[in-house]
Protein backbone atom coordinates (compact mmCIF):
# COMPACT_ATOMS: atom_id res chain seq x y z
CA UNK A 1 0.00 0.00 0.00
CA UNK A 2 1.99 3.20 -1.38
CA UNK A 3 -0.69 5.54 -1.74
CA UNK A 4 -0.51 8.13 1.64
CA UNK A 5 -4.18 8.62 1.58
CA UNK A 6 -5.45 5.47 1.50
CA UNK A 7 -2.99 4.42 4.18
CA UNK A 8 -4.68 7.36 6.44
CA UNK A 9 -7.85 6.45 5.50
CA UNK A 10 -6.97 2.78 6.48
CA UNK A 11 -5.13 3.73 9.69
CA UNK A 12 -8.13 5.89 10.96
CA UNK A 13 -10.68 3.18 10.01
CA UNK A 14 -8.71 0.80 12.03
CA UNK A 15 -8.31 3.07 14.72
CA UNK A 16 -12.14 3.49 15.43
CA UNK A 17 -13.06 0.29 14.51
CA UNK A 18 -10.42 -0.72 17.63
CA UNK A 19 -11.46 1.53 20.04
CA UNK A 20 -15.35 1.49 19.26
CA UNK A 21 -14.69 -2.85 19.62
CA UNK A 22 -12.64 -1.77 23.16
CA UNK A 23 -15.16 0.63 24.25
CA UNK A 24 -17.88 -2.56 24.15
CA UNK A 25 -16.14 -4.83 26.23
CA UNK A 26 -17.38 -2.14 28.76
CA UNK A 27 -21.05 -1.37 28.22
CA UNK A 28 -21.93 -4.99 27.29
CA UNK A 29 -19.51 -7.24 28.99
CA UNK A 30 -22.34 -9.99 29.14
CA UNK A 31 -21.84 -10.25 25.34
CA UNK A 32 -17.82 -10.75 25.13
CA UNK A 33 -18.46 -13.08 28.61
CA UNK A 34 -20.30 -15.87 26.52
CA UNK A 35 -17.63 -15.93 23.77
CA UNK A 36 -15.05 -17.42 26.67
CA UNK A 37 -14.10 -20.77 26.81
CA UNK A 38 -14.57 -22.72 29.93
CA UNK A 39 -10.92 -22.92 30.63
CA UNK A 40 -10.38 -19.38 29.92
CA UNK A 41 -9.46 -18.45 34.04
CA UNK A 42 -11.38 -14.70 35.50
CA UNK A 43 -13.69 -14.10 32.44
CA UNK A 44 -14.83 -10.84 33.32
CA UNK A 45 -11.17 -8.92 34.35
CA UNK A 46 -10.01 -10.74 30.52
CA UNK A 47 -12.90 -9.17 28.75
CA UNK A 48 -11.72 -6.03 30.33
CA UNK A 49 -8.45 -6.55 30.03
CA UNK A 50 -8.91 -7.28 26.00
CA UNK A 51 -11.28 -4.12 25.72
CA UNK A 52 -8.62 -1.68 27.18
CA UNK A 53 -6.01 -3.52 25.18
CA UNK A 54 -7.87 -2.95 21.98
CA UNK A 55 -8.54 0.70 22.77
CA UNK A 56 -4.82 1.42 23.66
CA UNK A 57 -3.84 -0.16 20.57
CA UNK A 58 -6.56 1.77 18.22
CA UNK A 59 -4.63 4.62 19.79
CA UNK A 60 -1.29 4.15 19.55
CA UNK A 61 -2.24 3.11 15.45
CA UNK A 62 -2.63 6.92 15.38
CA UNK A 63 1.31 7.94 16.41
CA UNK A 64 4.01 6.93 13.77
CA UNK A 65 6.51 6.18 16.93
CA UNK A 66 3.51 3.87 18.31
CA UNK A 67 2.18 2.69 15.03
CA UNK A 68 3.88 -0.71 14.28
CA UNK A 69 4.01 -1.71 17.90
CA UNK A 70 0.20 -1.24 18.00
CA UNK A 71 -0.08 -2.96 14.97
CA UNK A 72 1.94 -6.31 16.35
CA UNK A 73 -0.22 -5.66 19.67
CA UNK A 74 -3.61 -5.99 17.35
CA UNK A 75 -2.20 -9.18 15.67
CA UNK A 76 -1.38 -10.70 18.96
CA UNK A 77 -4.56 -9.73 20.28
CA UNK A 78 -6.47 -11.39 17.54
CA UNK A 79 -4.58 -14.47 17.91
CA UNK A 80 -5.29 -14.58 21.58
CA UNK A 81 -8.62 -14.46 20.95
CA UNK A 82 -9.45 -16.71 18.36
CA UNK A 83 -9.77 -19.59 20.46
CA UNK A 84 -12.74 -17.89 22.08
CA UNK A 85 -14.34 -17.42 18.00
CA UNK A 86 -14.01 -21.24 17.56
CA UNK A 87 -15.51 -21.80 20.81
CA UNK A 88 -18.39 -19.84 19.88
CA UNK A 89 -18.71 -21.85 16.99
CA UNK A 90 -17.87 -25.03 17.64
CA UNK A 91 -19.91 -24.89 21.01
CA UNK A 92 -23.26 -22.80 19.52
CA UNK A 93 -22.79 -20.47 21.66
CA UNK A 94 -26.15 -18.06 21.47
CA UNK A 95 -24.64 -14.71 20.51
CA UNK A 96 -28.07 -13.77 19.22
CA UNK A 97 -26.85 -13.99 15.83
CA UNK A 98 -27.40 -16.82 13.08
CA UNK A 99 -24.95 -19.71 13.30
CA UNK A 100 -23.04 -18.96 9.76
CA UNK A 101 -22.29 -15.27 11.66
CA UNK A 102 -19.99 -17.37 14.11
CA UNK A 103 -18.53 -18.87 11.19
CA UNK A 104 -17.40 -16.20 9.20
CA UNK A 105 -15.97 -14.71 12.13
CA UNK A 106 -13.33 -17.67 11.84
CA UNK A 107 -11.63 -15.82 8.32
CA UNK A 108 -12.79 -13.10 9.06
CA UNK A 109 -9.78 -12.69 11.85
CA UNK A 110 -7.10 -13.78 9.25
CA UNK A 111 -8.02 -10.48 7.20
CA UNK A 112 -8.05 -8.19 10.21
CA UNK A 113 -4.78 -9.80 10.75
CA UNK A 114 -3.24 -9.00 7.53
CA UNK A 115 -4.98 -5.51 8.01
CA UNK A 116 -3.13 -4.68 11.27
CA UNK A 117 0.43 -6.32 9.05
CA UNK A 118 -0.13 -4.13 6.83
CA UNK A 119 0.62 -0.88 9.40
CA UNK A 120 3.59 -3.09 10.96
CA UNK A 121 6.44 -1.39 8.29
CA UNK A 122 7.88 1.65 9.54
CA UNK A 123 7.78 3.81 6.49
CA UNK A 124 3.72 4.32 7.16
Amino acid sequence: MKNPRIIKLSLAFMSIFYILAGTLHFIIPEFYLKLMPPYVPYHRFMVFFSGLAEILLGFGLLGKKTRSLSAWGIILLLIAVFPANIHAYVDNVDLGVPRWVLLVRLPLQILLIYWAYIHTKKEH
